[in-house]
């Protein structure tokens, strides 16, 4: 596959298939995915792969606290405010995820569903959680988290898998401390769920948009 196909084919999971991914496949994966650029060559970043009981625990407890509608606590808070555009563009995207399945604005109980499927990680088989260091200011390890993420994500597409980055995965760490042994000098940022596509999901079919270039992109000449 080319690296211009992975780049624009690959997209957001939001509907796997049960089936277990081999070990190897995963691990290969991670192997590869160590030589993604880091500043400093420091590699700040460490990760825990989630698989079997251990996974299917963490699925439990992190829809039970989204079912208690317990208030989360990520160790790095997401904004609460967006700017116009961005939210713009948020509305968007969730507007085309929902009425690819026929859920309408106001049916709350049908949106609640989707959203309590990304607590249980949209059935992936396979959760990659990704930490830096309490030690560093956050920004570094952070943006070098993210590079090494999207390496994960397009070596699995082209391998045949699928990806989703969870936001939803970290948002009560201790879960996480506790069944995969995480210890308190780890910040925990984000879960990469992976495995294989549903292909007949229209979850994994819907339309995406992105900004032209002329609204993030400024020559100076």
């Amino acid at each position: 596959m080319q690296l211009s196909d992975a780049i624009r084919e690959r997209r957001s999971i939001r509907k796997f298939k049960t089936t277990e991914v081999p070990a190897a496949l995963i691990s290969g994966i991670l192997e590869e995915a160590r030589w993604a650029p880091s500043g400093g060559n420091m590699q700040s970043w460490t990760f825990y792969v989630l698989t079997g009981g251990p996974l299917e625990e963490f699925k439990k407890a992190n829809l039970q606290k989204t079912l208690d509608k317990e208030a989360p606590s990520p160790d790095v808070p997401m904004s609460p405010a967006l700017p116009d555009e961005l939210r713009r563009r948020y509305m968007e995207f969730a507007e085309s995820m929902f009425s690819s399945i026929g859920v309408k604005r106001e049916d709350k109980e049908a949106r609640g569903r989707l959203y309590q499927s990304m607590a249980t990680l949209c059935d992936a088989p396979c959760l990659i959680v990704g930490c830096i260091p309490k030690s560093l200011p956050p920004d570094y390890p952070m943006f070098d988290l993210g590079l090494i993420t999207q390496t994960i994500c397009l070596l699995a597409h082209d391998k045949g898998l699928g990806t989703l980055i969870m936001y939803a995965a970290v948002l009560y760490p201790e879960i996480l401390r506790k069944i995969a042994s995480i210890p308190e000098d780890r910040r925990i940022i984000v879960g990469v769920a992976l495995g294989y596509p549903d292909r007949e999901s229209p979850l994994n079919h819907f339309e995406r948009k992105r900004a032209a270039l002329s609204e993030f992109v400024t020559w100076i000449k």
